[in-house]
Formats: structure tokens, sequence, C-alpha cells
């Protein structure tokens, strides 16, 4: 079984984060909009002395040119990214990409990502991986892909040549994109069972 995944806090302010988002999740539950749960995050942090800014403005320049503009929900002492979702479905590949590209736009080393909108609090630790050295970030799912994934997977048919997905998670389980990889995905890691 592989050990646990240390991240740069040591992974004291992502579980401290973690925690907060648990006492929101207990609380409020399931149901409010994202901005409910982003504003009493931020007010359950600030209660436990951690530093955090809201709606953090991350501009993205390429050759002196402003091309991308992100607000983060929060910057937890401008170390850790939380991007919270308030979703009555699982997280996909489309919330996880967001955060490794906020994480490359901000050079921070971890992510959380949270989903309020389950009756069980959702929190992957996101990594950017080899994303920060420059290398290609994984592919963004669009929603015509995974309609054409679904397809291949239950044999109605080969893959389409636009399929380039490359990434799975895996069915049931909370899992977090570690080097481009998502848990389990990653050829050079040992499987565990679920």
């Amino acid at each position: 079984m592989p050990g646990l995944v240390v991240d740069a806090t040591g992974n004291d302010l992502t579980y401290r984060i973690i925690g907060a988002a648990m006492q929101v999740h207990n609380r409020l539950g399931p149901g409010y909009k994202e901005e409910v749960y982003e504003r009493a995050l931020a007010a359950e942090l600030e209660a436990e002395g951690v530093s955090v800014e809201t709606q953090y403005r991350v501009e993205v320049y390429d050759q002196g040119n402003l091309v991308a503009l992100f607000f983060l929900d929060l910057f937890v002492a401008r170390t850790v990214v939380v991007e919270v979702k308030a979703f009555a479905h699982q997280l996909t590949n489309d919330e996880r990409a967001q955060v490794i590209n906020y994480l490359k736009a901000t050079g921070a080393a971890v992510g959380l990502l949270f989903n309020f909108g389950r009756r069980r609090l959702e929190y992957p630790r996101i990594f950017p991986g080899s994303a920060a050295l420059g290398d290609d970030l994984p592919q963004r799912l669009g929603r015509d892909n995974v309609k054409k994934r679904a397809v291949h997977e239950f044999g109605d048919g080969p893959p389409s040549t636009n399929d380039t997905t490359n990434t799975r998670i895996p069915a049931g389980g909370h899992s977090c994109i570690r080097d481009g990889f998502v848990d389990g995905d990653d050829p050079a890691s040992p499987k565990t069972q679920e």
C-alpha cells in the first residue's frame, strides 16, 4: 500500500481547510448555491486564524498581453487554491482540470476541490505535477467527449477520433489528480483495492 502523499503544507494546512469545510457542510448541508459555502468556509477559516482571500484575482500574460483572468474562490495563506462547487452530481475531470489550471497560473503547489452539493462532502486534494514545469495539462473533457467515451466503454462502437481523453476516475471513489494522473492510473504507482 503506498504511503500518504505529503503536500507542500506538510498536510497541516490542507487538513485544517478540509476540517473547516466539514464543519461548514455539517452545519449547512447540501442545497445552497456555491457562494453560500464559499463565504461560510472563508468565515470558518478566519475564525480559526487562517489567512484567506476570497475571489483572488489571477492574471495570465503571454508576451505582455493579458490572455486570461481568473478569480479563485479562496486562496488560503497564499499557498492553497480552494475551489468550491455545489453540484448534485459527483465531481468530474472538468472541475479537476479547472483547479490544475489555477495551480499553474498561481504557482501554488496544492489545491482543494470541494463539492458541498451532495449528502457527503467531496474533497480531493489536487497537485499540479509536471504541469508546474510547463508540460501539457491533462485534457479537459468536454461533455461531447464524455458521451462518446461512455458509448465506447459500454461496447456500443469504436472510440471517436476526437476522443482524446486519457484519464479515468475510479467508479465510486474519491480521487485526486496527482502528477497528471488520477490516483490509481499512474502506471508507476502500485494498485490498491477499493
